[in-house]
């Protein structure tokens, strides 16, 4: 009995959602029925948190090939810069070896630039990286109420940091297209060799223990506020990031495609979804 309510009460909530995406899709001047969520005719506009290691490299490039959109690693703009040894590089070096986080204005121009400019965008975007702080957060919400563009999902990749070292001690990374592999979870097919162009992969100078120690106790203090702040606007979603990647995927695709309420809707806030 008690079953069939709540079965009945979830379906009623699901309703409810929907009518209210459909709302919110009119609001912003889409006329007709809303778009699936992430779909190619409104464009993809993601974020994806998460603590390093947690596979957003892994992920993204996947949804960006899939979506058409631009991919914004934010801590890959900045390695750009250190190679470039301009001096924003030089700052930004020194504050990630330390296993510190760039400030706003400097992140908050490079995404800027990136959406006003680079034509991957024009088709949507996933952010990875940004916004760490809630006021970096807040600030990307002005920018995209000024684009009438708003987000459309921020969704979280939970994992354990106690599994988080042995992640990070082995991954290398594809500089160029930022794929990212693992030495023994994901390895390239040849040693040391990126899958689709050959190219050499390298290990990341702060993915050690004792950096990442120190990386995770940043994320958690000054991100962590980041997921409270989304879940109160009903596009928050998360995702067992410790799952193998595959597996991951097909949980993003169910969000992005539309078969996934966030987990900040009704039924969160109901309690009824975890």
């Amino acid at each position: 009995m008690a079953d069939g309510l709540v079965a009945q009460l979830k379906a009623t909530v699901d309703k409810l959602e929907n009518r209210v995406v459909e709302l919110e899709a009119r609001l912003h001047g889409h006329s007709g029925a809303a778009a699936p969520s992430g779909g190619a005719t409104d464009g993809m506009r993601m974020i994806l948190i998460g603590p390093p290691g947690a596979g957003k490299g892994t992920q993204a490039p996947k949804l960006k090939e899939k979506y058409g959109c631009c991919h914004l690693a934010t801590g890959d703009m900045l390695r750009a810069q250190v190679a470039a040894k301009t001096e924003l590089g030089r700052q930004a070096k020194k504050i990630m070896d330390q296993g510190g986080l760039v400030s706003d204005e400097i992140m908050v121009g490079m995404i800027q630039n990136e959406l006003d400019n680079n034509r991957e965008c024009k088709n949507g975007f996933i952010l990875d990286g940004f916004p760490r702080t809630v006021p970096q957060a807040e600030k990307l919400d002005g920018m995209l109420q000024v684009k009438q563009q708003p987000l459309r999902h921020a969704i979280e990749l939970q994992i354990e940091d106690s599994l988080l070292v042995a992640r990070i001690t082995g991954r290398l990374v594809h500089p160029a297209s930022g794929r990212s592999y693992h030495k023994i979870f994901n390895p390239p097919k040849a040693s040391m060799t990126d899958d689709l162009t050959g190219e050499p992969l390298i290990q990341r100078s702060d993915d050690n223990e004792s950096t990442l120690k120190k990386r995770l106790g940043t994320y958690h203090e000054q991100t962590g506020p980041v997921t409270e702040y989304y879940r109160k606007t009903g596009i928050w979603t998360k995702i067992d990031a410790s799952q193998e990647p595959g597996v991951v995927w097909k949980s993003l695709l169910k969000i992005t495609e539309g078969q996934h309420t966030t987990g900040g809707g009704l039924l969160g806030k109901l309690g009824l979804k975890n």
